[in-house]
């Protein structure tokens, strides 16, 4: 498997919206790690370019994330939502999107991908078909599903999934669950209790991802069974990363974070804002029909500078992400996840 050819257990998480370049993969990936290329909201083509401009930059190998479709959602849930927001638009100076369902070019992505096969392909919001998972075992890709509960982990692998991405309550951006639950709002487990139950319940490897920004993080996924770490907002204020200005000025502030469908109408974790505050209660399951509906006013807001209306996607260390070039940062992440393995071991020796 990817894990015996990785000189590090890092993985750089998808990052899809903006933060994913092949700039950002292609240096994460040469420093010994795994860098995943998000093909989240991108078309098939952007997709194409960006595998292109990936693969011009490192000969190592890379993964690539897909989102799995879901379904449509009945319009007027979207559409009182939608006139909410009314007044948000016409502050912003801009419109509206229109609250259109699509599935994020399932089909063209998966064709690309078995076209120009990667070494692992990565799924979020779903675990694919096993007629899915059997067609990029085909073409060489390995298959990791991102789970979020015990149950999702036992289906993915019983569908052929190679490995699982653990997913705690603890991370940034959109949380990975197969359905998102409407009465869920904060109540999700956190990645140390989830890495136990999925590895007494499957034996695959696992990657731990949520709230881990530090060597000692790093230390602590590995010592609860994980073969490796995925970090998201670790990474956001690399100069690699297509960060927003006003995202990576948020991530150092000491602002909490909190979940929210407001923005996309799929429950996710940002820093706390005005928008955030104000429409997370009124806010149905809907994506990615509310993407697309706040879709303009977060562009204005971003080329405005205005944080209050923009999806500061982070997770709950967020104020720990350093300011420094992607592998500098993966090297540093070395270190200190081996001092900190090392000093467990001490201290367990003088137990």
């Amino acid at each position: 498997m990817i894990f015996d050819e990785l000189p590090v257990p890092i993985v750089l998480a998808p990052l899809a919206g903006g933060p994913s370049t092949p700039r950002l993969t292609a240096a994460v990936t040469d420093a010994g790690g795994l860098g995943f290329l998000a093909a989240g909201y991108l078309t098939t083509d952007a997709l194409r370019t960006r595998l292109d401009e990936t693969r011009a930059l490192t000969r190592r190998p890379i993964g690539v994330n897909l989102f799995v479709p879901g379904r449509p959602t009945a319009p007027e849930t979207v559409a009182r939502y939608a006139a909410g927001l009314a007044d948000e638009a016409a502050r912003a100076g801009a419109p509206l999107g229109d609250p259109r369902f699509e599935d994020d070019e399932w089909g063209p992505k998966l064709d690309l991908l078995t076209a120009a096969p990667v070494p692992v392909v990565s799924f979020t919001f779903g675990c694919p078909s096993l007629d899915v998972i059997e067609r990029l075992h085909r073409v060489g890709s390995e298959v990791w599903v991102t789970v979020t509960r015990e149950d999702e982990a036992v289906h993915a692998v019983g569908a052929g999934a190679d490995a699982l991405v653990v997913q705690g309550a603890e991370a940034g951006g959109h949380r990975a669950a197969f359905v998102d639950d409407a009465a869920d709002r904060a109540d999700g487990i956190g990645l140390l209790s989830l890495l136990q139950l999925v590895r007494h319940a499957v034996d695959v490897p696992l990657v731990a991802t949520g709230g881990i920004a530090t060597g000692a993080g790093i230390a602590a996924a590995l010592a609860a069974g994980a073969s490796a770490a995925q970090l998201g907002t670790a990474f956001l204020r690399c100069p690699e990363a297509g960060t927003s200005p006003v995202h990576r000025r948020a991530l150092v502030s000491p602002a909490p974070t909190a979940m929210t469908r407001a923005f996309t109408g799929r429950l996710a974790r940002g820093v706390l804002n005005r928008f955030l505050d104000e429409h997370s209660d009124d806010a149905p399951v809907a994506y990615p029909e509310i993407h697309h509906v706040t879709a303009p006013l977060r562009q204005a807001a971003r080329a405005a500078g205005d944080p209050d209306l923009v999806n500061l996607w982070a997770g709950q260390a967020h104020s720990l992400a350093r300011e420094m070039p992607a592998g500098e940062l993966v090297g540093a992440l070395v270190e200190e996840t081996d001092a900190a393995l090392k000093a467990a071991t001490a201290r367990l020796r003088r137990s």
